[in-house]
């Protein structure tokens, strides 16, 4: 399995040479490729990436916005997340996944799991298996309610870097759901918990984008270290070689 990191940057201002695009990451098994959402800023680029199909994790704009009717491979998506973005896609080009329901895509296992991040936009990771390797992908998320299941046996967790330590978790009124972006340290707590041996950052927020890149990257791996992961912060155009 090979992971191509193509944009890297959260929905925030700051840009920087090693990130300025949304985050969007190929996935690619014996030539067939997976892309994992198309954002904002993306749109017609998709013809030179080339995809054989395309996964959105939730529908807010630097995940989801992308889309259009220069699409032309399946595009696959939650139920919830087709009702506010369906009408990007051309209804020939919308697959519909069922959550924690496996399905094979492009010679490669794929997972849907329901995590909590937003209330207006309900949000998946995905468990993405190929050959020998499988990891987990959300890089959007507040907590993962089947994490023990969606991180069985994975070689890496890719996630959300929106924060270093940072809180960044808020509650609704009403019903006291959580909503926002779960810090990297809490992240790195989760590995080590169901033992994971990496977490690689994408969807990096302000701390890392706008940050000194040396004392970041420093910090964030004294943080990987206390808890026995590895880390690597993803920049737009990384590629990482998983077997």
């Amino acid at each position: 399995m090979k992971l191509t990191f193509l944009g890297t940057r959260g929905y925030i201002d700051p840009v920087s040479r090693r990130h300025r695009r949304h985050t969007s990451t190929l996935v690619s098994y014996r030539r067939r490729r997976i892309l994992l959402d198309w954002g904002e800023g993306w749109g017609e680029r998709l013809a030179r990436v080339r995809p054989h199909a395309v996964l959105i994790t939730h529908a807010h704009p630097d995940h989801a916005f992308g889309l259009g009717s220069h699409v032309h491979c399946p595009v696959f998506a939650t139920k919830e997340t087709w009702a506010r973005v369906g009408d990007r896609v051309p209804a020939e080009r919308r697959h519909r996944l069922a959550e924690r329901r496996r399905r094979p895509i492009e010679g490669m296992e794929i997972e849907p799991f329901p995590v909590l991040h937003s209330l207006r936009a309900p949000a998946v990771g995905y468990r993405i298996e190929a050959g020998r390797v499988a990891i987990f992908y959300v890089p959007d998320v507040v907590w993962i309610p089947d994490r023990a299941q969606a991180f069985d046996g994975i070689r890496v967790y890719v996630g959300d870097g929106a924060t270093i330590t940072r809180n960044m978790i808020r509650r609704d009124p009403e019903s006291g759901e959580p909503f926002g972006h779960a810090n990297i340290r809490r992240q790195l707590a989760w590995c080590a918990a169901e033992g994971v041996p990496e977490m690689i950052v994408t969807h990096c927020g302000s701390d890392i984008v706008g940050g000194d890149e040396r004392r970041v990257g420093a910090r964030v791996r004294s943080l990987a270290e206390e808890r026995g992961v590895e880390v690597c912060i993803a920049h737009d155009g990384m590629e990482r070689v998983l077997r």
